[in-house]
């Protein structure tokens, strides 16, 4: 779905007079294409009195990506990244001195540009630390709401025992400073000491991997089902036989397999194994994207709008994964990821019953990381907020030009954007991010 808005105020001669009325201008993101630089300029490097040998190590691993790094900036200089390295902390006071220097320069953020703070967990940390630790959270997630022209800040929290050099550290940091985290905004991911790797081609990272995504015939899942397969792993694409012609065809584009099924079969989990080890041998990474609507206010909801919904959405991917788990039908370092929404974190009129089904998800995703992570794996959430689809198209027109506005980017993301965040969180880098939920929604809600 096109946003004629948003193409109106950034071409041409209703660009100049956005410009003159003063009307609101949100900005083309800048989003991941392959053989682009992973920033559009220096990145700035800045840290707390405590932090020195962690901004260090960081600059190192910035200097390995062929990026200019600095350690020093003015006002003038204009920057594409700025890396706000905070975990030295010892007191609220500390956070002041960086913060204000990172302030100094924001006007110099390029178009696009990205600002990403790395922090360390409160945890059991004594009450001084503790505060100035979350303290860095009420600052990213503000500092995101007050960046204009495509610009996001997002940050980074190591957790107990996680060292500076750990594969997700890095691995995190290039998927925030770069295109394919355009519509993720004020977040932080926690990374855990789970095992991760670099993959030996940032472009390739899932190459020998084999992938089923549920949902796969249209919109966000067909998108999905094309960044894996780019990203070279090997796509089985699964959505009901209703879809079955436009299934075939996002198969055959991105040269996996189809199979026709739906999930919510007491034996979903053996049909699949069963496709999966006749066509490709091995199954590594599950997304289940499959999911439905039934809205109704609570006060109208009968069971035949309830039920599916919370049998397609929640039921059937607990199901899937627990069977998974338990036949030992995953490989070595399985990745699991659930598509949540903002709705089953903020709630929304009419939608108790989807709102139950995704909250549900995410308590799902909490409670299993630790078995995952027994299998060697992880499992996380994406919960999208705005997204252009044909879901969305079908909203009345000025409800959906509001609902477009009201994040930190004013404009709704793309199903890209989604699949963007589950080719990260299903990458060897991201070992170490496992039980999280990542928003990519823009910043569309109050204070987070």
């Amino acid at each position: 779905m096109t946003d004629t808005y948003l193409n109106l105020v950034n071409t041409g001669f209703t660009k100049t007079l956005a410009q003159r009325l003063g009307l609101p201008r949100p900005a083309v993101l800048r989003r991941h294409r392959p053989g682009d630089p992973l920033v559009t300029g220096p990145v700035l490097v800045v840290h707390d009195a405590g932090s020195q040998a962690e901004a260090d190590a960081l600059a190192e691993q910035l200097l390995g990506w062929d990026l200019d790094v600095h350690r020093h900036g003015n006002r003038d200089d204009r920057f594409g990244a700025i890396l706000v390295v905070l975990t030295g902390a010892q007191a609220p006071a500390d956070l002041g001195a960086p913060l204000l220097t990172t302030g100094g320069v924001l006007r110099g953020l390029a178009p696009g540009g990205r600002v990403v703070t790395v922090s360390r967990a409160p945890g059991d940390a004594a009450p001084a630390v503790a505060a100035a630790r979350q303290g860095i959270d009420g600052v990213l997630r503000s500092l995101a709401k007050e960046l204009r022209r495509g610009a996001t800040g997002n940050g980074i929290v190591l957790g107990d025992g996680v060292e500076i050099d750990a594969p997700s550290v890095a691995g995190t940091l290039r998927f925030l400073l770069s295109g394919r985290s355009a519509f993720v905004d004020g977040q932080l991911l926690t990374i855990g000491s789970g095992a991760g790797e670099l993959p030996a081609d940032w472009e390739r990272p899932l190459e020998g991997q084999v992938a089923v995504v549920t949902g796969a015939a249209r919109g966000i899942g067909a998108e999905i089902a094309r960044t894996l397969a780019r990203d070279g792993a090997t796509v089985v694409a699964v959505d009901v036989p209703a879809a079955g012609d436009a299934l075939a065809a996002v198969a055959n584009e991105v040269h996996g397999s189809a199979l026709q099924l739906d999930v919510t079969r007491e034996d979903a989990a053996e049909r699949i194994t069963e496709h999966v080890r006749s066509r490709h041998g091995q199954l590594d990474l599950v997304i289940h994207n499959a999911g439905i609507l039934r809205d109704k206010l609570l006060a109208n909801m009968k069971p035949e709008t309830w039920d599916p919904v919370l049998a397609v959405n929640v039921t059937a991917p607990l199901r899937i994964t627990q069977a998974l788990l338990d036949g030992d039908q995953l490989g070595t370092a399985p990745r699991v990821v659930c598509l949540a929404s903002t709705s089953g974190i903020a709630g929304n009129r009419g939608q108790t019953n989807y709102a139950a089904s995704k909250a549900g998800v995410i308590g799902m995703v909490r409670a299993s990381a630790s078995a995952l992570e027994g299998a060697g794996g992880t499992i996380n959430a994406v919960a999208p907020g705005f997204i252009e689809t044909d879901m969305t198209a079908r909203i009345p027109f000025a409800t959906r030009e509001v609902a477009r506005r009201l994040n930190s980017l004013q404009q709704g993301g793309q199903p890209r954007d989604v699949a963007e965040a589950i080719a990260f969180l299903v990458s060897p880098q991201a070992g170490g991010v496992n039980g999280q939920v990542l928003r990519v929604c823009g910043q569309n809600m109050v204070g987070q």
